[in-house]
């Protein structure tokens, strides 16, 4: 046996590394085209209008019945036949047309409507919570409804329990975003520094 084929039989060959690639993080700046969100005075008045339909449609139907069958009108508790009934009238009003036709007949006159945040069609349980429990407890504290003026996309209560946001129809607004490149291309490859696998 040659000298040059002399080994040691107790020093093994170095395993296989997996050597991680390392890529740049690059951000680019681009302009995103996205629906105007409607702002508080704008569905402070759409919603003046539905409260005087709301009134106008307990007026024509409610107030008859009550004088047909004899039931009192001046009761203001809340727990008399007039204000369930005028409540159940209030609610349905909202829960109907917003389910139907993503806005009421005041952001019809304003141009308005409600949208899930990323889009897609409301189904009755996001309605429900949205006009119903948002609603309630909003009206149970006004000054709720002054979250639209100052949150982000002029989000209110119900918007935040529902996970939805009220834009203004065919009005849209230039945005600038920061977005991740996510495999940029590496001008410092160095061919002499890479490591490969031992074999």
């Amino acid at each position: 046996m040659s000298e040059n084929e002399n080994y040691d039989a107790n020093v093994s060959l170095p395993e296989n590394q997996i050597v991680p690639a390392y890529t740049k993080q690059q951000f680019q700046v681009v302009e995103q085209v996205e629906e105007k969100t409607a702002g508080f005075w704008m569905r402070f008045w759409a919603f003046v209008v539905d409260i005087s339909v709301v009134a106008a449609i307990v007026g024509i139907i409610v107030n008859p019945l009550f004088h047909l069958f004899g039931w009192n009108l001046s009761e203001i508790h809340w727990y008399s036949p007039m204000s369930i009934v005028s409540g159940l009238f209030y609610y349905a009003y909202f829960v109907l047309t917003t389910k139907y036709w993503q806005q009421t007949v005041g952001k019809m006159i304003f141009g308005l409507k409600v949208k899930g945040k990323t889009g897609e069609k409301l189904d009755w349980l996001t309605v429900l919570f949205r006009e119903v429990v948002g609603r309630f407890m909003s009206n149970k504290i006004p000054i709720i409804y002054l979250m639209v003026a100052f949150m982000p996309k002029n989000l209110g209560l119900n918007d935040f329990i529902a996970d939805t946001m009220v834009i203004q129809e065919k009005v849209f607004i230039k945005r600038k975003k920061e977005v991740e490149i996510e495999n940029p291309e590496n001008d410092d490859f160095d061919p002499q520094n890479s490591i490969s696998p031992s074999i």
